[in-house]
């Protein structure tokens, strides 16, 4: 069998060959096979869901590492329960797994692609919640000392969709990821107004566990964020761009803002975007349209089917550029680029 080109690994399905592919089933083979490549000079792309990545047409001149594979680990104890999860485990399967063991604090983050072992790269979070307020301790294989390390919470440095670990990109492989949970039926309080309304509560009061997955996953498919090979808004990286951090003044009148502990306003992306006049769905109406902005979503740009990344990057330029000319801001992408720029 062939090896898969990157697009056959990439949730957007776009992304050109890589020059040699290795399937890495636990943190050993992981290790050794990065290990092998570090020690010929060769360049290395980590894959595990492919849901944060945009790959560029000519693919990836170095070796491909696809991280499978999974397990958990769980102690309990008098004051909640400590899961340490290998870093190939499907996320999604983890938060499943919390809900119905009644582990207490990623329940919002219910329909999240990719693996367990990306989310502390990104400080992953949606619908009020973050993993770094869970996560107790990270083990990584460090490439330039050439050893397992293992960070604490605080020494990961989280912040909004940051940490170390994508502060030094490359140089981390993620092995395992240790989160505390508590126990209990209820969720952590709901801190995300639109999830509220949905459960019917006030913000800030709980829910019980799986209806807090069940409106989540909800939201998402309703935002073409659930994964469904049927349906091309879900051919995306999911939110292309992140909220930015602007000062007060520099907040459009009637965009959302959510004042910062450093002075600074986050405000939103999605709302900037299609009051800059990108409604969802744009790009469709012309002629032979193989991206657009989501139909569910404008924080996402997707695959029509048969797109090249190029085509992809053109629309993004084409958005941050009319953000840009009509706010003064310019918007972040969120996903990695590999091989390509914006």
């Amino acid at each position: 069998m062939p090896d898969p080109a990157l697009a056959d690994l990439t949730t957007l399905r776009l992304g050109g060959p890589a020059r040699r592919y290795v399937a890495a089933s636990d943190s050993e083979s992981l290790v050794a096979a990065v290990t092998e490549a570090d020690r010929a000079g060769e360049p290395v792309l980590l894959v595990g869901g492919g849901s944060n990545l945009v790959v560029a047409d000519e693919g990836f001149a170095g070796t491909v590492v696809h991280l499978s594979g999974g397990g958990i680990r769980v102690e309990e104890s008098a004051e909640g329960v400590s899961v340490t999860v290998a870093a190939g485990e499907r996320w999604d399967a983890l938060v499943a797994r919390a809900v119905a063991e009644g582990w207490v604090g990623i329940e919002a983050l219910s329909g999240i692609p990719g693996t367990t072992g990306a989310t502390p790269v990104q400080n992953v979070g949606a619908y009020g919640q973050e993993v770094s307020r869970t996560i107790t301790s990270v083990t990584v294989w460090d490439r330039m000392l050439r050893g397992t390390r293992t960070f604490s919470g605080e020494e990961c440095r989280f912040s909004y969709r940051h940490s170390r670990f994508k502060a030094d990109p490359g140089r981390h492989l993620v092995l395992d990821v240790t989160f505390d949970f508590d126990r209990g039926d209820l969720s952590a309080p709901v801190a995300y107004a639109e999830l509220a309304r949905t459960l019917g509560v006030a913000v800030g009061e709980q829910a019980p566990l799986a209806e807090v997955r069940d409106a989540v996953l909800g939201l998402r498919r309703g935002k073409g964020m659930v994964l469904d090979a049927a349906d091309h808004d879900t051919w995306s990286a999911g939110s292309f761009f992140t909220n930015p951090f602007v000062d007060l003044d520099r907040v459009p009148d009637g965009a959302p803002s959510y004042p910062q502990p450093d002075g600074s306003v986050k405000t939103s992306a999605a709302w900037l975007i299609e009051h800059a006049g990108f409604g969802k769905g744009f790009g469709l109406d012309r002629d032979g349209a193989r991206v657009s902005l989501s139909t569910k979503h404008t924080l996402a740009l997707t695959n029509r089917g048969g797109a090249t990344t190029a085509e992809l990057l053109d629309l993004a330029r084409e958005v941050r550029a009319g953000v840009r000319e009509r706010y003064g801001i310019e918007l972040v992408n969120e996903p990695v680029l590999v091989g390509c720029s914006l």
